[in-house]
């Protein structure tokens, strides 16, 4: 009996220690229900947020990507514009090459060039292409200087082939025998400069020898600096287009400042003659005051002679005619009256 009362007594306080339970269960899951729909609530709104954050970052990238990709389009729009310049200038180039490969096109390109420079620069009386001299020979341009009838004469005709040669050159014994070629093409040509164009009385003691790129120019300088030397020696000057330019404003200063003397000097004849009209003039006029001044005292001396004239008059209207005294008066002032009216007259 005792143990069954025992035995009661237990499972009534597990029974209860068991609602007990049940009901810290419930409650716990009602908690925990709340809670849980806070957080779904918590979580739902952050994702809201995060979605309109992303949603408007999005939209910022998609607008500065396209706006990226605008100007992209306009940088390749630019570079295909580019291209096609440098497309239209490597034909150029192209052609040019085909030019400088023939002789002739070549000497006619140095010439154009040459022609160029100079008629920009000077007036068109100061210089003259194809100018022929007294042994026939015609160098390709002839500048005047003012004050000296003997011509400055220019040379085009450089031999750019074996300076060509020297360039391409690959080996050691190639480029050896192109400076060879090199240097007599040019000692040749600067031979027949000086033997064709230097005349005593005639022309000027020294000649420019044009090269028409600067580039060769600066490699003669460079590598056969000895051939420009020896050139100079023989009265032949190099230049390339900016020293042949050069060379051209310097004349073309002598020449201006030429023209203003000799302007300055009509000026001054002009100005002396101006002199001798104006001193003719002045004594035209110191002669025509004289006449003035002679016309003023015959004048001064008539109306003396008036008023002389006048007194006698009075006088006479207030004497009788007939008395002695105005006979007497009468012969006395028609003599003198006679003589001043002739003198007026």
């Amino acid at each position: 009996m005792y143990r069954a009362e025992e035995m009661e007594t237990r499972v009534s306080e597990l029974l209860r220690a068991q609602a007990e339970l049940t009901g810290r269960i419930q409650a716990f899951a009602e908690g925990m229900g709340g809670r849980q729909a806070e957080f779904s609530r918590a979580v739902n709104e952050r994702l809201d947020a995060v979605s309109h954050r992303l949603g408007e970052g999005m939209q910022k990238t998609a607008k500065e990507t396209m706006e990226s990709l605008g100007q992209l389009n306009e940088r390749l729009a630019v570079v295909d514009a580019a291209q096609g310049r440098l497309a239209e200038l490597s034909s150029q180039l192209v052609t040019l090459k085909d030019v400088l490969a023939n002789k002739q096109a070549r000497g006619a390109f140095g010439q154009g060039r040459m022609e160029a420079i100079v008629a920009d620069g000077l007036p068109k009386d100061a210089y003259a292409f194809q100018f022929t001299l007294s042994n026939g020979k015609r160098p390709d341009c002839a500048v005047f200087l003012p004050g000296d009838e003997r011509p400055l004469l220019i040379d085009a005709k450089f031999p750019l082939e074996s300076i060509t040669a020297f360039r391409e050159a690959k080996t050691d014994d190639a480029k050896r025998l192109a400076a060879t070629r090199l240097r007599q093409d040019i000692q040749k040509h600067v031979s027949d400069i000086a033997g064709r164009y230097f005349l005593p009385g005639e022309t000027q003691d020294m000649a420019l020898m044009f090269v028409p790129s600067e580039s060769v120019y600066a490699e003669l300088h460079e590598n056969f600096d000895d051939l420009v030397q020896k050139a100079f020696r023989e009265r032949v000057m190099l230049v390339s287009p900016s020293l042949l330019m050069l060379a051209i404003q310097v004349l073309q200063v002598v020449v201006k400042d030429a023209r203003m003397r000799e302007q300055a000097e009509l000026v001054r004849a002009e100005v002396a003659k101006l002199m001798a009209d104006v001193g003719r003039l002045r004594d035209r006029a110191l002669n025509l005051q004289k006449h003035f001044a002679q016309s003023n005292d015959d004048v001064s001396q008539v109306l003396i002679s008036a008023e002389k004239v006048m007194k006698r008059g009075a006088q006479i209207e207030s004497l009788e005619l007939d008395s002695p005294e105005a006979k007497e008066i009468q012969r006395e002032v028609q003599p003198a009256l006679k003589l001043k009216l002739g003198a007026a007259e």
